[in-house]
């Protein structure tokens, strides 16, 4: 079955330019659109889709609102935040408020099509490069590890941490393999067990988790 996607934008031009993009894979379907927040959430509990990719700034309801309220609902959809960057200074309130990534809104074509995928397979990352690019933006740079006593982390075992420490700073899981030297199912299955005992659904709440608790910190 085609991964069932939504596009919420205040501008007509954009939504149909990424629903025309999107309709052309096999694999894809647009199954419904909305100009703000509040349709948004109507539009999305009659199409039921996988996947919203959400504006932030639009009239009426934003697209954080919207986004906390459709990611609070039983089977949430997995929701890509679109975003300029560089203006949208909420983008890390998105992620707090339950989004599993953001997109570029002038992202190419590829790389937005393989962010749905990402997300709905249930990665809810998106490719190192624009993870980094947000972790430089609200982070500073970099991260180094330190020491992190809350006890939520006291349940990782070193290797758990490890992994985290290498998602905080936006590595792919390949990428995490090869730093380590274990293979990427063995990663998958680090990544599965640490979400599970720190109690977030995907990697970029494991992120906010690893910032939170003092587990990574910015490079200086």
């Amino acid at each position: 079955m085609a991964t069932r996607v939504m596009v919420v934008d205040d501008q007509l031009m954009v939504r149909a330019g990424i629903a025309a993009i999107v309709d052309a894979e096999e694999d894809l379907a647009i199954v419904g659109e909305a100009g703000d927040g509040a349709a948004a959430l109507e539009v999305a509990a009659r199409v039921r889709p996988d996947v919203v990719l959400m504006d932030i700034r639009m009239p009426g309801m934003d697209g954080l609102t919207a986004t906390a309220h459709l990611t609070a609902g039983p089977q949430p959809p997995k929701v890509l935040v679109l975003t300029t960057f560089h203006q949208d200074a909420y983008v890390y309130e998105a992620l707090k408020a339950g989004a599993s990534g953001f997109v570029l809104k002038d992202t190419e074509p590829a790389d937005l099509l393989a962010a749905i995928r990402v997300v709905a397979d249930g990665e809810a990352m998106l490719s190192p490069a624009v993870t980094r690019r947000l972790i430089d933006a609200f982070a500073g740079g970099g991260v180094v590890a330190v020491a992190g006593d809350d006890p939520r982390l006291a349940g990782l075992t070193p290797r758990e941490r490890e992994v985290l420490v290498s998602i905080a700073g936006g590595l792919s899981n390949a990428e995490i393999g090869a730093a380590l030297g274990i293979t990427t199912g063995t990663v998958k299955a680090h990544v599965n067990a640490l979400l599970a005992k720190l109690g977030v659904r995907d990697r970029v709440q494991a992120t906010i988790v690893a910032y939170n608790l003092g587990l990574v910190r910015p490079t200086p």
